[in-house]
């Protein structure tokens, strides 16, 4: 992320109400659980090119030319076939389309895609860390300020 971020706006927390409060950390807590979605979104991707990568080097070689394999057409649907081409795979490229591609260039391709994905991923983590401390420091102040509020509640005296 280079310096096309959005700009942080600073906010002095103890001038909010404690609904004011609640209210920030309601959204707060809303994009934290986003981000940490999307990391595991990004990391589930980044695992199926790594199983890509594993299932090009393990299962497109020259010596199952002639053997049995299983063809996964789903994620839990497998039907038996034989290789035509052991030196070409059909890669997807996003968006249902497919290019046919050496086994050498796919392997390059999904490591590039891992790449990319690490790089997010790191920048995310970073992200989801400061969203993170930022709702501890929210929630302090709320902590802080419901306290006060309840010490300076009129006690009922009883008879």
């Amino acid at each position: 992320m280079s310096g096309s971020a959005p700009k942080q706006q600073s906010i002095d927390l103890s001038t909010l109400s404690v609904q004011n409060l609640s209210a920030v950390k309601q959204q707060l807590d809303e994009e934290l659980e986003h981000l940490t979605n999307s990391f595991a979104k990004l990391r589930a991707a980044q695992t199926r090119f790594r199983e890509c990568i594993r299932a090009i080097k393990n299962g497109v070689n020259p010596e199952m030319a002639d053997k049995t394999i299983l063809i996964p057409l789903t994620t839990s649907l497998y039907v038996p076939g034989k290789l035509a081409d052991t030196e070409k795979v059909l890669v997807d490229v996003g968006t249902g389309y497919y290019v046919e591609k050496k086994t050498a260039d796919a392997i390059k391709f999904y490591t590039k895609k891992i790449d990319a994905l690490n790089s997010n991923l790191q920048d995310l983590e970073k992200i989801i860390a400061q969203k993170g401390q930022n709702v501890k420091i929210v929630e302090e102040v709320l902590r802080q300020k419901v306290m006060a509020q309840n010490s300076s509640a009129p006690v009922a005296a009883s008879a």
